[in-house]
């Protein structure tokens, strides 16, 4: 047996494990940078226009600043620059000139045959009988029923008066000549919808842009252009040198038809306008000026203006997008190393971590980074819940309500204080990441870490968490007190309100503890300290089923289990696994309990009638029976390993010492054929259960079992599996072994005491006989054990187990 943890077979578990142990590392240090990577770039506070600066800020690298008020003032002086842009259709007065031409020509084709028929008698005379001269009022039933189509062609209505005179008129192709050349100089002029707007641009001018033709022209003198309304009134002026010598009638409503014929040959284009000032706009560069390296951008005690704002904000924007990728590696390194020193220096001896270390390992790797989501979600939270509050909340207040405790209040229930202190320290660094690296915070988050742990490592019921929480959170307002003092900073309703949220931070680590504690039992197969009380209910229906089924292996179990939970209790182990293990250690007896001594009542031993090794064959299983009743009740993995290794690889020599005497002279019998299985004991708590289960199945053979017998038996019988090297796999010690062997003859000695016997009563006529209890045997001569074997043997420990 080696007093140190790395002995040759654990140094052979690691090798085999460094792969797995580096890629936990490295899986934890990834996924640890990537949730702290929105917090890798400077996050400075969000200060707001008119605000106090509470510290000196100072560029962390040279940068460049938009001035945004130069930049847009440049952008508007290049969109302004732009020309409007209007478009011209040039052919519109050839388009009217076709409607008017094609409305004047049907009703005309209809008219001038009957007006030169009607003018010319001869040719009437000269007509066939049969041939038929249309009635006046025939053509002009005719000519109004296409009046409709007149009005379509023409693209105005016409009342029946106008229509009327056109008719008489014979539809005059000099009238529509007429309307079309008065319509046609107007055009030319151009006609704009809203003259108004247009003049508005008179200063720039406008850009003139021909439809139908790449071609435009700036045009500066824009009060030429008529608008609709004068285009109308011009009218008249434009067609007087035309009409003085038409009839008045006929002049009305050429300038009628004309005015209502103009339409509007110089439009905006508002898109294209649009597009080229953006096009302008874009053209010109952000106006930037530079902030070198170490220039101080806000200093404490400064009322925040907008130009303040205007560098925080650039400095956080481009010291976000050109520093991630460094800071992220850098971070990822930090983390590793912390990691990677942390195990080697102390998280590696520690006991609790050398078995199962995978899932131990993964298990701390787990709640890592379940408590940096936990942080990183507090820490964007508080930053949410500050901007949107209707009272002054520092971020830093809420900062304390994170229960960031329960993280090694967790690994404290599972895996002991132990690790849960170096966890602690690893935790707090880390988050120092988020809070801008501040040392009050680290501080604040290492101390209730650490005094969480402390406090739930007893804790042995579920209120116990609440209770410790409780704790932490009064320890949280100490805390937060003692870094508003050395801030500075307890005035007005802060410190109220960061004892507010340093108590609830508290309460909230004991709640998520006691959340957390059964769901990562249940994920991980741990057995905690509440379960283990569960367990040693001797209600529970595995131990009852062995009260009934088979009582000597019940009470035999009872009694190592008391062995083994006051020797852990001398020597420092777990005493309530102990106890629990000493339960359980036996329950694969159940399968067969009367192939085994303790259960048999009649005085006969069915082993007289089988072979040796048929016998061995029948007590090794029951270790396999019980690891199969414990997998399928679901009892923990550490119980499992009890009944695993609680007879290591010891020799059933009864039955190997029979078999030699069965065996012929030429058969050798073979001495691992009459071993246990193993493993070895790989716990303190599970060697105990096999010394006390070896010790107690001896002390019931002991005869007169005095105090001295039961100290020489004890003494025999931890020799004798010290020397058959049973203990070389578990960390216990020589002063550990005395002081078990030590715990053992107080309870053996209160277990198998004398009693005084006390006189009685006896009638006349009646024999008077020593010790008249009927149910006592004389007792046999008493077997001496033998001093030589127990004090001059070289492999012995003298005098072990006496104080």
């Amino acid at each position: 047996m080696n007093t140190k943890p790395s002995d040759i077979s654990l140094k052979k578990r690691f090798s085999s494990n460094f792969l797995i142990l580096n890629g936990i590392l490295l899986t934890v240090t990834i996924i640890s940078t990537l949730i702290l990577s929105p917090r890798l770039v400077v996050m400075h506070t969000p200060y707001k226009l008119g605000d106090i600066a509470d510290k000196n800020i100072k560029a962390t690298t040279d940068f460049f600043v938009e001035d945004t008020n130069a930049t847009n003032q440049q952008r508007e002086i290049a969109r302004d620059s732009v020309l409007t842009v209007y478009d011209y259709d040039k052919s519109l007065p050839d388009t009217l000139n076709r409607q008017i031409n094609a409305a004047f020509s049907r009703p005309r084709s209809i008219l001038e045959p009957a007006a030169a028929s009607g003018g010319n008698k001869a040719q009437k005379q000269n007509q066939p009988l049969d041939s038929k001269i249309k009635n006046p009022n025939d053509i002009h039933s005719e000519v109004l029923s296409l009046k409709p189509e007149f009005e379509k062609n023409i693209g105005i209505p016409v009342n029946g008066g106008a229509y009327k005179i056109l008719e008489n008129e014979k539809f005059s192709e000099n009238i529509a000549d007429l309307i079309s050349s008065i319509l046609s100089k107007i055009l030319r002029n151009g006609v704009v919808a809203n003259k108004d707007l247009l003049l508005k641009e008179n200063d720039k001018g406008i850009v003139l842009k021909t439809i139908g033709a790449d071609s435009e022209m700036v045009v500066r003198n824009l009060k030429h252009f008529y608008g609709l309304d004068q285009a109308k009134t011009m009218v008249r002026i434009v067609g007087e040198p035309v009409l003085k010598d038409i009839d008045y009638t006929v002049v009305n409503l050429i300038v009628d038809f004309t005015q209502r014929l103009i339409q509007p040959n110089i439009t905006p284009n508002r898109s294209e306008t649009e597009k080229r000032r953006t096009e302008a706009e874009a053209l010109i560069n952000s106006t930037l000026y530079r902030i070198q390296r170490g220039e101080m951008i806000l200093r404490e005690g400064e009322r925040v203006t907008p130009l303040h704002l205007l560098k925080l904000n650039a400095l956080k924007a481009q010291t976000g997008t050109k520093q991630a990728l460094e800071k992220g590696i850098g971070t990822a390194l930090i983390i590793f190393a912390l990691l990677t020193i942390t195990y080697l220096i102390h998280l590696k001896y520690q006991r609790e971590i050398l078995h199962y270390q995978n899932k131990n390992l993964f298990f701390i790797s787990s709640v890592v980074i379940l408590f940096l989501l936990i942080l990183q979600f507090f820490a964007s939270l508080a930053q949410a819940v500050v901007s949107g509050a209707p009272v002054t909340i520092s971020p830093a207040s809420i900062f304390y309500s994170i229960p960031l405790a329960a993280g090694p209040m967790t690994i404290c229930q599972f895996l002991g204080f132990n690790i849960a202190f170096p966890f602690a320290i690893v935790l707090s660094l880390i988050s120092a990441i988020i809070f801008e690296n501040s040392y009050e915070m680290c501080l604040f988050f290492l101390l209730n870490g650490i005094m969480g742990a402390f406090w739930v490592q007893n804790c042995k019921e579920r209120k116990g968490f609440i209770q410790a929480g409780v704790k932490v959170g009064l320890l949280n307002i100490l805390l937060a007190t003692i870094i508003d003092v050395y801030m500075i900073d307890f005035s007005g309703f802060k410190l109220l309100w960061d004892w507010t949220f340093a108590f609830s931070g508290g309460i909230i680590a004991g709640i998520t503890t006691a959340g957390l504690t059964p769901l990562m039992e249940l994920t991980f197969g741990y057995t905690t300290d509440s379960s283990l009380h569960e367990l040693a209910n001797l209600d529970q229906p595995l131990l009852r089923r062995l009260m009934l089924e088979a009582p000597g292996t019940y009470h035999h179990s009872v009694i190592v289990g008391s062995l083994a939970e006051a020797a852990a209790a001398e020597i420092g182990a777990n005493p309530l696994l102990a106890k629990v293990c000493g339960y359980y250690h036996d329950i694969g007896k159940l399968k067969n309990p009367l192939y085994f001594i303790e259960n048999q009542n009649n005085g006969k031993n069915i082993h007289n009638k089988l072979a040796p090794s048929m016998s061995c064959l029948i007590l090794t299983s029951h270790v396999k029976n019980g690891i199969e009743l414990a997998k399928e009740k679901k009892i923990g993995q550490q119980i499992l390993d009890a009944i695993n290794q609680h007879h290591g690889t010891t020799l059933i020599s009864f039955f190997f010492n029979k078999a030699k005497q069965q065996a012929k002279e030429d058969q050798v019998v073979n001495i691992d054929n009459f071993r246990y299985p193993g493993p070895k004991p790989q716990t303190r708590e599970t060697a105990l259960v096999m010394l006390a289960d070896v010790v107690e199945a001896a002390s019931r053979t002991l005869e007169h079992p005095t105090a001295a017998r039961i100290q020489g038996l004890v003494q025999q019988l931890i020799n004798k599996l010290f020397s058959d090297n049973q203990l070389d796999e578990c960390p216990l010690t020589l002063k550990d072994l005395h002081n078990i062997a030590r715990s053992f003859n107080k309870i053996l000695n209160g277990i198998h005491h004398h009693r005084v016997e006390y006189p009685e009563r006896f009638t006349p006529g009646e024999s008077k006989e020593k010790n008249g209890n009927t149910d006592r045997q004389p007792a046999e001569t008493p077997k001496n054990i033998d001093d030589e074997d127990t004090e001059n043997s070289p492999s012995t420990l003298k005098r072990l187990g006496q104080s």
